[in-house]
């Protein structure tokens, strides 16, 4: 979702859509013959060639011709050893970029294999072309439902090399395929879009996929290796360890061992792992044809090829020799990860030294994992603090100053994203994330259009509050809204949202946001309108035009139909977002009279999980039940209207006296048989005169920034919601509750005093 072929895909779309059908079928016919120069481009020995003959014939090159360019400038990248140096030899040739516009002008003449065929070349040869990229992807889209099942398994493809795994697009396959598949008997295509969707299907339909495998397994032959290499993927990514469709993949593997190169038995066995499938026939046979690979490797590198073949079947000795030997950073982290996993391994001297001689050359991808895997020693080492262990935590240090060195000396944006985009554990949050956020201060005036949404989505993840950085986000929009795409407006909105803030030009900027998205309401995934929806709502803003695009028949009645071959944790986090901001609009917007029809959803889910108390909560309700006069004026676990949890509830009178439950005239529900249980929901009623109903919450860390205690959007809105349906609401912050000034009991019921009744104990 977050990459440059999104920054015109989903606008050019839109607008594409509004194209008379009548431009499908203008020019249609081609009066120049393709097969002549189609033959010179065949005879072709190298890539010069074929730019020469584009150069002169570019005039008249048809879209067939524009393919089989691609075509053939792909299988010399194929055959040619140092990749990316090729390939920057085919971006970087001027008449690469005549080539590029031809594809642009003519793929709307292009039948729907050729534009595929092309989209998925341009992505393997001209990672830079993303204008490109996107101009086919948009033109796919338009023509999607006519798709034939190879064409459709191919697009997937290129849209899983663009990680668009949780996008619109590949949702709308998705649906394709479950409407389809009682049709589909080309199991080849259908392995390939299996990988591509498995993230977003229901379990329901993820078992109709692996029995469609099942039946179909008989249509293709033993040397199908991809074909079963793909199911069995497929099933790791659903985490289904089903054995009668997995023997009959392992009898194809073990009938094409010789032909299985070190990468592909390297594969299989992680699969085999994960989904702890145990075949001694394939790992015994795998190790004779390892054994007979040894004497081709005449380098170092070879030989950490072959161990990140034997993964899973080395054993650690094994794998301290490959460590010894290797010279390259990543496999090294590779080879130290491996190691680290194993039972009663150690990091001898020999293999800290390796790791602290190639420091200096380390990313911080290499850095992070390294950090890692000395942290898990530590860990499972603590116990006997000896002198190996000693030297792991000097190794850790150098860990942080070389990873702090490497963030003080980055001076390109783009560069150090390249590195932070997948970083995430431990060491990275407790020794890296504050000097990342200096350098990114430091950086921040080349955060632009393209880069933007990437920004904004790794501070929502780090959970690191900068008004610096949110400014800077705020204000690129606001210059530069029209080259931002709308798909990527959420990644961009997230981060104010989760932090509550409103920036300087806070009118303008969600202004500008809200205007935008109006503008592409149709086109929206309805996933996604419901993540806006709630994240506009966290920060009070309720615009008009997308609640009513949300809130109707039609667009609930997709959404469920999408829900249904969603995966489980997704599908219940659209259902509760939705929820939340249908409750978000029935308290905070009661004029566009939407009405509330969640009852039933809370219920079944409060009936299933009412959680306990925290150490913290069980301090504060004993306090309480001191302060307020008895267990009996006060309730824990309470359920509002509209189904708000709060940790504890209590009513005081006009005279500051708080009053038993049970006493008055209030409806309040069922009072619970013992006091740590829930009830379901709370009616609501009046009031005495004079009387006020207070709830208090404490808040843990994870209702603050990472860095500042500054509180967060979705405690802010809770705070927001409870006042309008008349609490006065009381927020105990751990960091006051834990702290040295609240360190006695009676500090801390003085202090329940005060923020109850306005004063401390006389």
């Amino acid at each position: 979702m977050k990459n440059y072929l999104l920054d015109s895909l989903f606008i050019n779309m839109l607008r594409l859509r509004a194209i008379c059908p009548f431009s499908w079928r203008v020019f249609q016919f081609r009066t120049c013959s393709c097969k002549p120069l189609i033959s010179q481009m065949i005879t072709c020995t190298d890539e010069e060639q074929v730019f020469d003959l584009i150069e002169k014939n570019k005039a008249i090159l048809s879209e067939k011709q524009v393919e089989c360019a691609f075509n053939i400038l792909w299988q010399f990248q194929k055959q040619k050893t140092s990749f990316l140096k090729n390939v920057d030899c085919i971006r970087d040739h001027p008449q690469f970029l005549t080539l590029h516009n031809l594809a642009t002008s003519q793929m709307e003449f292009m039948n729907d294999d050729t534009l595929v065929n092309v989209l998925y070349i341009t992505q393997q040869c001209a990672t830079e072309a993303h204008d490109l990229v996107a101009a086919l992807v948009i033109e796919a889209w338009r023509r999607l439902e006519r798709f034939d099942i190879n064409v459709l398994s191919k697009f997937s493809s290129c849209l899983a090399k663009q990680n668009l795994y949780f996008s619109p697009l590949m949702g709308k396959i998705a649906d394709i395929v479950h409407r389809n598949l009682e049709t589909i008997e080309d199991l080849r295509s259908l392995s390939v879009l299996m990988v591509s969707i498995s993230s977003l299907i229901s379990q329901r339909f993820q078992e109709q996929l692996v029995n469609k495998t099942e039946n179909l397994f008989d249509t293709i032959d033993s040397s199908q290796v991809n074909v079963a290499r793909r199911i069995v993927q497929f099933l790791r990514n659903i985490k289904y360890s089903y054995y009668p469709l997995l023997e009959r993949c392992n009898k194809v593997f073990l009938s094409n061992m010789n032909h299985l190169d070190l990468d592909s038995i390297s594969k299989i066995l992680s699969l085999y792992h994960s989904l702890q499938f145990h075949s001694f026939e394939f790992v015994k046979t795998a190790k004779k044809r390892l054994a007979e690979m040894i004497p081709l490797f005449d380098h170092p590198d070879g030989f950490v090829k072959l161990f990140v073949a034997l993964g899973p079947i080395a054993g650690p000795e094994e794998k301290k020799q490959y460590l010894k030997i290797s010279v390259i950073p990543s496999e090294i982290s590779i080879l130290v990860y491996a190691l680290s996993i194993l039972p009663s391994s150690h990091l001898d001297e020999v293999g800290i030294s390796r790791i602290e001689a190639i420091l200096p050359q380390c990313d911080l991808n290499d850095l992070n994992g390294f950090a890692t895997s000395v942290l898990r020693w530590i860990h499972y080492d603590r116990k006997c603090l000896d002198n190996t262990t000693g030297k792991q935590l000097k190794l850790l240090q150098k860990l942080d100053h070389f990873g702090l060195q490497r963030l003080r000396k980055c001076n390109n944006l783009n560069l150090l994203w390249e590195e932070l985009k997948s970083l995430k554990g431990d060491w990275f949050a407790e020794s890296l994330l504050e000097e990342t956020a200096g350098t990114l201060h430091r950086l921040m005036e080349e955060i632009n259009y393209k880069n933007v949404a990437e920004i904004a989505s790794f501070i929502s993840r780090t959970n690191y509050f900068s008004t610096l950085l949110l400014d800077r986000i705020a204000s690129v929009v606001v210059q530069q809204s029209q080259k931002i795409h709308p798909y990527v407006i959420l990644d961009i909105i997230l981060p104010f949202s989760i932090f509550n803030y409103d920036p300087p030009q806070n009118d303008e900027f969600f202004r500008i946001c809200i205007q935008y998205l109006n503008s592409y309401l149709s086109g929206l995934d309805p996933l996604m309108l419901v993540f806006l929806g709630y994240s506009l709502a966290t920060l009070g803003y309720f615009p008009e035009d997308l609640l009513k695009a949300i809130f109707n028949i039609k667009f609930l009645a997709k959404m469920d139909s999408q829900l249904e071959f969603l995966c489980s944790s997704l599908n219940m986090k659209v259902q509760f977002r939705l929820m939340e901001l249908n409750r978000a609009v029935c308290l905070e917007c009661p004029e566009y009279q939407i009405p509330w029809f969640h009852d039933r959803f809370c219920q079944q889910q409060y009936n299933k999980d009412f959680g306990s108390m925290n150490g913290a909560q069980q301090q504060i309700y004993k306090m309480l039940a001191e302060v307020l006069g008895g267990t009996n004026c006060v309730k824990a676990s309470v359920l509002t209207p509209y189904y708000h949890r709060i940790d504890f509830e209590c009513i005081l009178d006009k005279r500051k006296k708080a009053l038993p439950y049970g006493s008055h005239n209030i409806t309040l529900g069922k009072l619970p048989e013992t006091h740590w249980e829930s009830h379901t929901q709370i009616t609501g009623s009046r009031l005495p005169p004079g009387a006020e109903r207070i709830a208090l919450e404490f808040l843990d860390s994870r209702a603050f920034c990472r860095n500042i205690p500054h509180l967060k959007g979705k405690s802010a809105m809770k705070k927001r919601q409870l006042e309008i349906l008349g609490y006065r609401v009381i927020q105990i912050p751990h960091f006051e509750w834990n702290s040295m000034a609240l360190s006695t009991k009676e500090a801390r019921m003085d202090y329940l005093r005060e923020r109850i009744f306005g004063k401390s104990k006389s």
